[in-house]
């Protein structure tokens, strides 16, 4: 990771750690948000799963322990895809990474104290006990992954933790879960798959597939989500039901992409589906479900929550 690059991250937001600079934090606009309304306005995941583990959006730390490398170059995707690499580089530790999250969401929320904020609020959040694992890159594509996670977890951390699909084998072998496994589910057939995804070896479909059925496995609350994108993925639904129902999911997110990062250079601005669009659709994908129902709903977020009957 060159100078220029790592400037242009400082400048997004990020804080990069590590001495392999290959792990990242960035605060949420949740994050601060809940901090200066003194929790008044918060995010879909606090509204949603707050009741089952408990995660306050300010004590939420969004983070990457490998924004420098993903196996996918998806069209939807906000995050920049120059500062994805197939170079080999030296890996930090779990442990180094775990410790060094902490540090740098401390401090990124230094720059809260200067503006009207909860007080309260700003200091419970300098005690995170939630993290995201979502920020940038596949996770599994750091290869102490189920060591951080377990680190997390040893600490009384809630972790959610975000992946693509392609990696059925480290799925299936972990022996750290998070609290939330979200599996994104963004194309229903191979075809789609390749056009909007672009995978860059030609397995990846099968993997997914893979993936979807050892979901189904593992014991913890699992979460399909389903990016919707106007004109692009957001027809068959009754294939999404399908794929859905090969891994049998507590939860379905259907969010609507957002025009923002580097997706906006890829993807025109009227390909965002309104909350009516993204409600409408969820309601089709439901319909060819047994077994769920349309439960919640956070309008000014897009995303509509399916959860088992």
């Amino acid at each position: 990771m060159d100078n220029t690059k790592l400037k242009r991250l400082q400048k997004a937001s990020y804080r990069v750690f590590g001495k392999n600079k290959h792990s990242a934090v960035k605060l949420c606009l949740w994050t601060r948000r809940s901090i200066k309304t003194g929790e008044k306005d918060f995010c879909y995941k606090q509204k949603f799963y707050k009741h089952e583990c408990g995660v306050t959006a300010h004590r939420c730390i969004q983070m990457t322990p490998v924004f420098t490398k993903c196996n996918l170059r998806c069209s939807h995707c906000w995050r920049d895809h120059q500062y994805f690499s197939s170079e080999e580089h030296d890996w930090d530790s779990a442990e180094e990474i775990f410790n060094e999250s902490i540090k740098a969401q401390i401090a990124l929320l230094t720059g809260l104290g200067g503006v009207e904020h909860s007080a309260s609020h700003l200091a419970e959040a300098r005690l995170p006990n939630q993290v995201a694992i979502s920020l940038d890159g596949e996770p599994f594509c750091y290869p102490h992954l189920d060591e951080l996670i377990g680190l997390y977890r040893k600490n009384n951390f809630s972790v959610f933790l975000v992946t693509n699909g392609t990696f059925p084998e480290k799925i299936k072998n972990l022996k750290n879960l998070p609290t939330n496994f979200y599996l994104s589910l963004t194309s229903n057939t191979k075809e789609m798959f390749i056009k909007t995804q672009h995978p860059l070896t030609p397995d990846l479909w099968e993997k997914v597939l893979e993936s979807l059925k050892i979901f189904s496995t593992l014991k913890t609350t699992r979460v399909i989500r389903v990016t919707c994108v106007k004109d692009i993925n957001m027809n068959s639904p009754e294939k999404y039901a399908e794929l859905i129902s090969l891994a049998q999911p507590d939860y379905i997110e259907c969010k609507a992409w957002m025009c923002i990062g580097g997706s906006a250079k890829r993807l025109s601005y009227e390909k965002m589906p309104s909350h009516e669009e993204v409600k409408e659709f969820a309601k089709k994908i439901v319909s060819h479900l047994e077994g769920y129902i349309i439960k919640d709903e956070k309008a000014n977020s897009r995303v509509v929550l399916l959860a088992k009957d």
